[in-house]
């Protein structure tokens, strides 16, 4: 905090103002030279609690995101933070786990880790907690251990923790690199170099205001005071703090939404999202399967009797927990069809143990279990994709005796069932007299034992998230690994097509080439048998054209694709851990709904960043406008150096936050999404920034104007309390860019409000109480011209109204096309002129 509080003085115009006010107090001015620090300390402490705020909402968002895994603890396996084990905790490895520390292992099967990121090997290397390892031997192949920071590729395992934290291998690399500096959004880099060339400005205008008041005949030292107060005033230094609170917080309220944002840049891009890729099971559905029939030559409601042999391999061909309770929610649909069966798992087990296995991975799409017989025989089981089995096939089981495959019959139930909406799965399994010495070997020369049919329903809310995402202009693409005709059906359910030429399957895609690929996919709105490798072949296609995408994924393969997308989100339940280190968003409940209501509040929160840009800069306009303009047309000094400090401490803090806790406006999630390219200052900010403050500028000129010739001795208090009144009531009414005040409502945004009320207050108090009198250079305004004060500024409220009356009429700031690129250049030039014409008209008239 100190280090923070010291670093809000480090500004170049802080330093030079802190250096005049020493000035000032040396040659006897002390009352002002006190004044100005107390501000400036007070200008700090603001600066100080916006950073710290800042922190502390971007560390929550990083404790939220912290990685987790499976460990033992009281004889249980639960979820624990990695940060919570230490040496000697026995942890749980699974396909798609990130290994959160250096672990040696104690069982496993079918193990495979992607060590890339520790030792570039770009090929997932095969373990074996059984391997004799030297003590010397390199650390890629110690076969035995698996490292922090590497990815379970295959199979599970279970082992002990050797190390953790920066005594890992990953943390020895760690603290080689030493630390580094947290990375800016892109938004926060545009507005740093956006504020860099405007303190340019500012600069080179304050110095005409310094030549132009001493020209006047100003004392050379209360206009070097100004000229340095104002540039402090006009830069808008708080500028990337704000939008990094207005992110943090919009992050966390995120989380409410069950969206736990990952990397605060997702914040500001989900309003650009064009495209929605997303999967089906859990995201779409509830993931909630249910086994509705079984094909063992016709369609059964479960196992019959005479197939009890693929009961079994329903039981055990599965690796659910506790019963039927805890797993993959197919395998606990299965096992629960088997209990209905009369087939315990456990009892299977204890007959039938598993002795090998080869895990489901998504190339071959199958998993295969090799059990031991009482007679000493091995039974293998087989569970996949029916187009993943069926050509392993060699006959079918009927009646406790293999006949003919009948691939052709087989292929059309599958066609019925999926048309409906089912999911399939076929099994098969072989008998032989010991498990081969090849784990690849137990998928061969199999009979088809039959199908099962699943049905996943959908989500209720999913449709009226489909239909907003329509409104917006968002497109939605489901991938699935279904069958063409399930994923088809479900597509239809949800409304988004009905057309088959909407639909390629994987073989399909494959055989594309990526020319005709590209100029096709805007056209496709349902991926059925597509691989999680493919999904990267799609966001890069529709990157190509110019989309902005957002895909959804939960397995190991889905990270690249995950990477690649603009907004990557991984399901947050079902997910494994390597794409969740990938996504810069998760769901916390796996809905489809939740990216949208993400989307919505993404628009919101960008929406809020923009008006606090609109107010801070036009107010900041406002001072300078009136501050240049008054010399030249034979006005006297409108405020000294403390007042403008006083200005900008009054009206830049409180109101500008209170911006970011605006409700969303209506229709938000009417509009097309924002162009990546867009810049911050689109659909008129920049205008309104110069217009409305030059107008500011000639409401508080055109005051001082009659105050100055009617010899009225409060002239100096009257511009001072009208400049802080005029900024209030415009805040007040930028709070949304079409809608009116009033339709808003006043009470909409208590904070905000309640900023507005204690910034009058304070100004109040500067004007009436006579000990800020003297510190302040201020005189009591009578009633009349404080009734000024609160009157002129509705100029203001009734120009920006008039703005957005133009703006819901489409007669102004149109959006220009893709192509356009449209220059400030002509405004600039168009307002310089009648700034020239208005100059001298009120020169005129006061040498007149």
């Amino acid at each position: 905090l100190v280090r923070m509080l010291l670093d809000q003085f480090l500004d170049f115009m802080i330093l030079v103002l802190i250096v005049a006010a020493g000035i000032s107090f040396w040659l006897g001015e002390r009352e002002d030279a006190l004044a100005i620090s107390a501000i400036l300390f007070l200008n700090a402490l603001i600066g100080t609690f916006q950073e710290y705020r800042a922190e502390k909402a971007v560390a929550a968002l990083r404790r939220l995101a912290r990685p987790s895994c499976k460990g033992v603890r009281g004889g249980e396996v639960k979820s624990l933070r990695a940060r919570e084990l230490v040496p000697g905790d026995v942890v749980v490895l699974e396909a798609g786990d990130v290994v959160p520390a250096d672990i040696r292992l104690l069982e496993g099967a079918g193990l495979q880790v992607d060590e890339a990121p520790l030792t570039g090997e770009s090929v997932a290397v095969a373990k074996d907690p059984a391997a004799s390892v030297p003590e010397d031997a390199p650390l890629a192949e110690r076969r035995n251990l698996v490292y922090r920071g590497t990815s379970v590729t295959i199979g599970r395992a279970k082992g002990v923790v050797v190390t953790t934290g920066m005594a890992t291998e990953m943390g020895h690399i760690a603290a080689l690199l030493g630390r580094t500096q947290a990375e800016r959004t892109p938004l926060q880099k545009r507005l740093a170099r956006f504020s860099g060339r405007l303190a340019a400005g500012v600069i080179g205008i304050c110095a005409l205001v310094f030549v132009f008041g001493w020209w006047r005949g100003e004392p050379l030292l209360l206009m070097f005071m100004t000229s340095v107060s104002l540039a402090v005033a006009a830069v808008p230094e708080a500028l990337p703090v704000v939008v990094t609170i207005a992110l943090a917080l919009g992050a966390r309220a995120m989380v409410r939404c069950h969206a736990l944002i990952r990397r605060l840049p997702a914040v500001e891009t989900l309003g650009s999202v064009t495209y929605i890729c997303t999967d089906k099971t859990g995201t779409l559905t509830e993931n909630r399967m249910r086994a509705d029939a079984v094909w063992i030559g016709n369609w059964h409601k479960g196992f019959p009797r005479e197939a009890e042999l693929f009961g079994r391999a329903g039981a055990l061909n599965n690796d659910v927990k506790k019963g039927c309770k805890e797993g993959d929610p197919t395998e606990v649909a299965l096992c629960r069809l088997a209990l209905e069966a009369g087939l315990e798992r456990a009892e299977l087990e204890s007959t039938l143990p598993r002795i090998r296995e080869l895990p489901f991975d998504t190339r071959r799409k199958r998993m295969a279990t090799a059990h031991q017989t009482p007679d000493g025989d091995c039974l293998i089981f087989v569970k996949g994709a029916p187009e993943s089995v069926l050509p392993l096939c060699r006959g079918r089981w009927e009646d406790d005796k293999i006949i003919s495959l009948q691939p052709e019959r087989i292929e059309q139930a599958i066609e019925a069932k999926a048309t409906e909406g089912y999911r399939l799965l076929a099994f098969a399994f072989r008998r032989v007299k010991e498990a081969p010495p090849q784990d690849e070997d137990l998928e061969e020369e199999l009979v088809f034992l039959g199908l099962v049919a699943l049905r996943d329903p959908l989500r209720p809310e999913v449709s009226e998230a489909i239909d907003q995402c329509r409104s917006a202009g968002i497109k939605v693409v489901m991938i699935t690994g279904d069958h063409p005709a399930t994923a088809l059906a479900y597509a239809r359910q949800l409304g988004f097509t009905a057309s088959e030429q909407s639909l390629i399957d994987g073989p399909a895609l494959t055989a594309l080439d990526d020319e005709d690929f590209r100029s096709g996919v805007g056209n496709l709105r349902v991926y059925a048998r597509v691989d999680p490798a493919q999904k990267l072949r799609i966001v890069e296609a529709l990157q190509a054209r110019g989309e902005f995408v957002a895909m959804t994924g939960d397995g190991v393969n889905d990270a690249p694709a995950l990477k690649k997308a603009d907004i990557g989100v991984a399901m947050g339940q079902i997910g494994t851990e390597v794409a969740r280190e990938a996504a810069d968003m998760v769901l916390l409940d796996d809905n489809f709904a939740t990216i949208v209501a993400a989307v919505h509040e993404g628009r919101r929160i960008f929406d809020n960043i923009r008006k606090f840009i609109k107010y801070t800069l036009t107010s900041n306009s406002g001072e300078i406008w009136t501050l240049l303009l008054a010399p030249l047309v034979g006005l006297p000094l409108p405020l000294l150096p403390l007042q403008i400090l006083w200005v900008n401490l009054v009206t830049d803090g409180l109101p500008g936050l209170a911006l970011t806790f605006e409700p969303q406006e209506k229709g938000v999630m009417a509009r097309p999404p924002r162009r990546t390219d867009e810049s911050i200052f689109a659909h008129g900010l920049g205008y309104h920034m110069i217009w409305v403050g030059l107008l500011i500028g000639l409401v508080c000129l055109l005051a001082l104007y009659w105050a100055y010739s009617e010899d009225v001795g409060a002239w100096r208090s009257l511009v001072f309390t009208l400049l802080v009144f005029c900024q209030l009531a415009h805040a007040l009414v930028i709070r949304s860019e079409r809608e009116s005040l009033w339709r808003q409502g006043l009470f909409s945004n208590l904070p905000l409000l309640g900023a507005v009320a204690v910034g009058i207050l304070l100004q109040l108090a500067v004007v009436y109480l006579p000990f800020l009198n003297d510190i302040f250079k201020t005189r009591p305004l009578p009633a009349g011209l404080l009734g000024i004060c609160f009157v002129l500024p509705l100029v203001i409220v009734a120009a920006v109204e008039t703005e957005k009356w133009l703006v819901r009429r489409n007669l102004i700031y149109q959006p220009s096309a893709p192509q356009e690129k449209r220059s400030i250049r002509p405004l600039i030039l168009a307002i310089g002129r009648w700034g020239v014409f208005l100059t001298a008209c009120f020169y005129s008239a006061s040498v007149k």
